[in-house]
């Protein structure tokens, strides 16, 4: 692809985007976004000729990289075949794709309802749960995303929630593990653990567990700070959600597909829930697609009992036509082996060898392509770099750093006071690299705010 810098067309671009584009989660008139010009594997670039290292996988889910050829012509020739179909049609390429999701999903996962992102498949999975149990309240932890539509924004566990939060929604927030900031005053993964689970039950005991339709959890939450659970927690809350009754829906939206080392990141603790959402890396986002992996039980209350849930593009060909070549190319090309040796032989090892020399990183986590850097001003007290949900002058450390790394070439997926090393499950060993030295060459600007 070329990338012959043509100024006048990105002026072009940026000028229709800003007078006609309404971009999320921002205030519009204090927004400067970057023309894309293109993008191929790890990389992507701008019309005046900069290219990008891509360590945010775009939204974390361009897992297979950008323009993989594969899942291009397969688009290309689902489009010349068949566009569009409703989904009360049985479609080959639908079907197909929910075969070879159903074949990676664990345990007895077999249906899949299709949706068009993740968001959609965490709001119909709570539907199935609710509608399954005849309960109401459902369990999300703080220090999570699962979306921004309705139920999703609810469960939510950052501020972004804030703006939208009704109180009304049958919404309960808990602790989740995380050693680093315990809020159980735990010293070891034993402790967190321990203590987490406790803390969960007591929570269902007095909301009462009569009342509760599902337990929600990123199974390795992602924006949020790639907390990585300890040995022991998801089984633990598998157990208390038997003991319950209670519904388990793993979100998988960020952490399936790879991005882990694994194809979904349950299968690192060998547990299996009773729904599973997934989106993003299902077909790295090249035709918006999402959906829910549903257990035989749950699959069975809708036999005979319409379920009332639907989507006009629900399971669309393009996009299962996405699926199906991206599932197949990261089987073929060895792609989720390869995020988890990156992870375990590159990223890791590189990624606690800058800890040791930057002050401002306070610590290292992470598994497979997905790894997050706690940046914090002293690390004997672990104050965070910026304040929680900074912004403005608050926030000038990180937009510091953020700026360092873009001029260097390096796209990163920052938030609050982290940095998240996320490229692509494909990146290769020498892209992995370089990343880490353009990283090592930002930080000295977040340690100047350190000391």
């Amino acid at each position: 692809m070329s990338t012959q810098p043509d100024p006048s067309r990105g002026a072009a671009v940026k000028a229709t985007d800003r007078a006609h584009v309404f971009h999320s989660w921002s205030a519009q008139a204090l927004i400067d976004p970057l023309a894309v010009a293109g993008a191929e594997g790890s990389y992507f670039w701008d019309h005046d000729g900069n290219r990008y290292l891509d360590f945010s996988s775009q939204l974390v889910n361009t897992n297979i990289g950008h323009q993989h050829p594969k899942v291009v012509a397969a688009v290309r020739e689902q489009a010349a075949r068949l566009c569009t179909i409703a989904p009360g049609f049985a479609v080959d390429v639908r079907g197909e794709a929910a075969r070879l999701i159903a074949e990676r999903t664990p345990g007895d996962l077999d249906k899949v309802f299709f949706t068009n992102g993740g968001a959609e498949a965490v709001e119909n999975a709570v539907r199935m749960a609710r509608l399954h149990t005849g309960r109401t309240k459902v369990f999300s932890a703080y220090r999570s995303y699962h979306g921004a539509t309705a139920a999703a924004i609810n469960l939510t566990g950052d501020p972004r929630r804030w703006p939208s939060d009704t109180a009304s929604a049958g919404v309960v927030h808990f602790w989740a593990p995380f050693l680093y900031r315990s809020p159980f005053h735990a010293e070891t993964e034993e402790q967190e653990c321990e203590r987490a689970l406790r803390h969960l039950e007591d929570v269902l005991v007095f909301e009462g567990p009569q009342t509760v339709a599902a337990i929600v959890l990123e199974t390795v939450p992602g924006t949020a700070g790639i907390m990585v659970p300890p040995p022991g927690y998801l089984p633990g809350v598998r157990k208390l959600c038997d003991k319950y009754g209670v519904v388990l829906i793993l979100d998988e939206v960020m952490a399936g597909f790879g991005r882990t080392g694994r194809w979904f990141a349950a299968d690192h603790w060998d547990v299996v829930p009773d729904l599973l959402t997934f989106a993003k890396g299902v077909n790295s986002g090249y035709v918006p697609l999402g959906g829910v992996a549903i257990s035989a039980e749950i699959a069975a209350t809708f036999d005979r009992r319409p379920y009332p849930g639907g989507l006009t593009y629900s399971g669309h060909p393009l996009a299962c036509a996405a699926a199906v070549a991206t599932i197949g190319a990261m089987a073929e090309e060895g792609i989720v082996e390869n995020a988890a040796r990156i992870g375990e032989e590159v990223l890791g090892p590189g990624l606690r060898e800058l800890a040791e020399r930057h002050p401002s990183v306070g610590e290292v986590r992470g598994t497979g392509v997905f790894w997050a850097l706690e940046l914090v001003r002293d690390r004997a007290t672990r104050e965070p770099l910026v304040p929680y949900n900074a912004s403005g002058e608050d926030n000038a450390p990180m937009a510091a750093f953020t700026a360092a790394c873009r001029a260097a070439g390096l796209w990163p997926f920052v938030n609050m006071n982290r940095t998240h090393a996320v490229p692509p499950c494909t990146v290769t060993e020498t892209e992995a690299k370089d990343g880490l030295a353009l990283l090592d060459e930002a930080l000295t600007v977040a340690d100047a705010y350190t000391g």
